[in-house]
């Protein structure tokens, strides 16, 4: 049996999530134990399949190399001339308004939206072809309309990047590499 942690809220169905930390099945409140197993049960060949694929991640990431200080010194001076003309570009199309842009090299995020509309990416980015770049950039900018990730929300992307679904998939894979998840 495969071993998981459960968190329960006011969610309608039940869903499992395989990350490098673990499994986690998402379930509702009312779902009994039985429920829960079965279900795992039943999703048994997925998980495993999500588990392996991690772990070669996992094993592809400690082949790398480690960025030197340097090196992401200069991934961010790159990051400072790429991104904010990509910011004020894709802005003007949404019409959207921001406030500061920040590089850094976070540990868990390729980029995030304070409520205020300042914006943060990831100096990582540059380590990425350019139209995973811009998807991280029109993703934020979105955050601009909506705070959250509903549906309105990724229609939004869909109208800027059609294959937004594509850059989603490889950010993800790249998280276990690059993040520190």
């Amino acid at each position: 049996m495969i071993k998981y942690d459960i968190i329960r809220s006011n969610r309608k169905t039940i869903a499992i999530e395989v990350s490098p930390k673990g499994v986690i099945v998402r379930a509702p409140n009312r779902a009994t134990k039985r429920e829960i197993e079965a279900f795992v049960r039943e999703k048994d060949e997925w998980i495993n399949k999500h588990i392996q694929r991690i772990e070669k991640l996992k094993e592809q990431s400690e082949n790398l190399p480690k960025l030197t200080a340097e090196e992401i010194k200069e991934l961010a001076e790159k990051a400072r001339t790429v991104i904010p003309p990509k910011v004020e570009y894709y802005a003007k199309i949404l019409k959207v308004t921001y406030g500061k842009i920040t590089i850094r090299n976070q540990k868990t995020r390729w980029g995030s939206c304070s409520s205020a509309g300042n914006l943060n990416f990831n100096c990582l980015l540059m380590k990425f072809p350019d139209e995973i770049i811009d998807y991280v950039v029109v993703h934020e900018l979105c955050h601009r309309k909506y705070m959250n990730h509903s549906k309105e929300f990724y229609a939004q992307i869909e109208q800027i990047l059609s294959d937004y679904k594509a850059y989603q998939k490889y950010l993800k894979e790249q998280r276990t590499i690059f993040l520190q998840t």
